[in-house]
C-alpha cells in the first residue's frame, strides 16, 4: 500500500489581511524560513500559494526561488481579485467588499488569472501547476481557465463548508457551496465541479472533518432553522488556531481512517508573524504555534510521506485506471 502524503499549502499573501485597509504590507515574508525549516527537518515541502503582494516582494522572491533550487517546495498561484492587476472596479470600492474573483465578467477574470500566471512563472523561472483560489471561491469558468493555462492541481474546494453567508460583492451571492462536494482528491467534472470527470485538472480537496456527529449535527440545524437562522455544521480543519495540536491530528487520524491517500495542511504566510493576523498576536502565540506544529509533524513523520501539490499529482496519474 502506498504511504499517504502529507500535502502542506501555504496561502502566501500580506500582512493581516483580516483587518480591512488600503495599503498592504509584505513584512511577513521575512518570518518564512523559520517554517521552511521546520518542514525540511521533517522532509515536509510547503507549497507557497502566492498572490500579487508577495510575488513582487523581493524578500519573499529570493527565499522563494532557493526553495524551488533545492527541491524542497514548490511556488503555486493565489490569486486575491481585488488588489491583482489589471485593475477593474466591480462594487465601487472593491478594497472594502473585496468580491470572489468569480463575481467578475468572464473578460476579466481571464487577464487577472494570465496576468498572476504570467507574473508568477517569469519570476521564478517555473511552470505554474498548482492553484488555489481567493477567498476559496470556485467555478467552472475558473477550472476551464485552469485547464488552458496548463495548471495540474487545484486545492480550492473545502468540503463540508458552505461559503454562501460570506458575502463579496454587495450584490452577489456569497462565496461557493462546498457541502456536497468530495472530501477525496479527483479529477474534475469542467462542467459539474463538484464531481469527478475526466478533465486533467485534479481536485486536492483540504482536509475537513465535521466537529460533531450527524445526530448533534441535525439537531443544530434544525434549532438554526426554527430561529430563521443557516448556518453549516461546524467543522475542525487540519489548521492551526493555538494550542490545537491534538485536534489537528484528530483530523489527520480520522481522514486516513476514511481512505484517503493523503492530507492537507493549510495557514496563511502572514500567520508565522506576531501580529500578522488575529490568532497569533505575539511572540509567544507564534511559540506557541512552533510547538503545536513540532507536535503534529512528529505525528504525521511516521505515517506519511511529504509531497508538494505536483508531486501528489504525479502520484495519482500513475496509479492504474487514471
Amino acid at each position: 500500500m502506498t504511504t499517504p502524503a502529507f500535502i502542506i499549502t501555504i496561502d502566501t499573501e500580506g500582512d493581516n489581511l483580516w483587518q480591512n485597509h488600503r495599503q498592504i504590507k509584505t513584512e511577513n515574508a521575512r518570518f518564512l524560513p523559520r517554517f521552511q525549516t521546520l518542514c525540511e527537518k521533517y522532509a515536509f515541502k510547503p507549497v507557497w500559494l502566492t498572490n500579487y503582494e508577495m510575488a513582487t516582494d523581493p524578500t519573499f522572491i529570493a527565499f522563494a526561488k532557493d526553495v524551488i533550487a533545492r527541491g524542497q517546495g514548490e511556488v503555486g498561484m493565489h490569486l486575491h481579485a481585488w488588489n491583482s492587476p489589471p485593475d477593474y472596479d466591480l462594487t465601487g470600492d472593491d478594497w472594502r467588499w473585496q468580491p470572489y474573483l468569480i463575481e467578475y465578467p468572464d473578460e476579466i477574470l481571464r487577464k487577472k488569472v494570465v496576468f498572476m500566471t504570467e507574473l508568477l512563472e517569469e519570476t521564478f523561472n517555473t511552470k505554474m501547476l498548482s492553484h488555489r483560489a481567493g477567498r476559496w471561491a470556485f467555478d467552472s469558468r475558473y477550472a476551464r481557465l485552469l485547464v488552458e493555462l496548463g495548471y495540474k492541481v487545484d486545492c480550492s474546494v473545502t468540503p463540508r463548508v458552505n461559503w454562501r453567508n460570506a458575502k463579496g460583492s454587495p450584490a452577489g451571492t456569497g462565496g461557493t457551496n462546498y457541502q456536497q462536494f468530495p472530501s477525496q482528491s479527483y479529477f474534475m467534472d469542467l462542467d459539474t465541479i463538484s464531481q469527478p470527470g475526466v478533465s486533467p485538472l485534479l481536485e486536492v480537496p483540504m482536509s475537513i472533518q465535521y466537529k460533531h456527529g450527524a445526530l448533534m449535527n441535525g439537531f443544530k440545524q434544525g434549532y438554526d432553522r426554527l430561529r430563521g437562522k443557516y448556518r453549516s455544521p461546524s467543522v475542525n480543519w487540519l489548521r492551526p488556531s493555538g494550542g490545537n495540536s491534538a485536534q489537528m491530528i484528530a483530523v489527520a487520524e480520522k481522514t486516513l481512517a476514511q481512505g484517503n491517500d493523503y492530507v492537507e495542511f493549510m495557514l496563511h504566510s502572514s500567520e508565522f508573524m506576531p501580529g500578522g493576523s488575529p490568532t497569533f498576536k505575539d511572540e509567544g502565540d507564534i511559540e506557541r504555534l512552533f510547538a503545536d506544529l513540532e507536535k503534529l509533524f512528529t505525528w504525521l513523520a511516521g505515517r506519511t510521506v511529504g509531497m508538494t501539490l505536483a508531486e501528489y499529482y504525479e502520484m495519482k496519474k500513475k496509479q492504474p485506471g487514471v
